[in-house]
């Protein structure tokens, strides 16, 4: 397991990793939402009404970080993340 700060422009978040039985659980976690893998369910983060971002097919929180955003919760899409900006991107935003 990987658990590590994340300095942001505006604030910290902290970047886990749990390797699983068939793949890594990967989730960055800030002030305002937090930014996960596809591991986690977005219907469930939408309902608790949490920002919330998806990067898809990452292993580790470096992948979070640079992958690409490709869904977001309603909370989030207020907050100014969107699809296809970087993990840090929308983790900035949520700082």
């Amino acid at each position: 397991m990987e658990i590590r700060d994340i300095e942001l422009k505006k604030g910290s978040a902290v970047g886990i990793s749990i390797p699983m039985p068939n793949y890594n659980l990967v989730l960055a976690v800030a002030k305002r939402g937090f930014v996960m893998c596809g591991y986690l369910d977005m219907a469930t983060a939408e309902k608790l009404k949490d920002a919330a971002a998806v990067v898809t097919g990452v292993k580790s929180v470096d992948e979070l970080l640079d992958g690409l955003v490709k869904k977001v919760t309603s909370a989030a899409a207020r907050r100014g993340i969107r699809i296809g900006m970087t993990g840090l991107q929308a983790l900035e935003k949520l700082a």
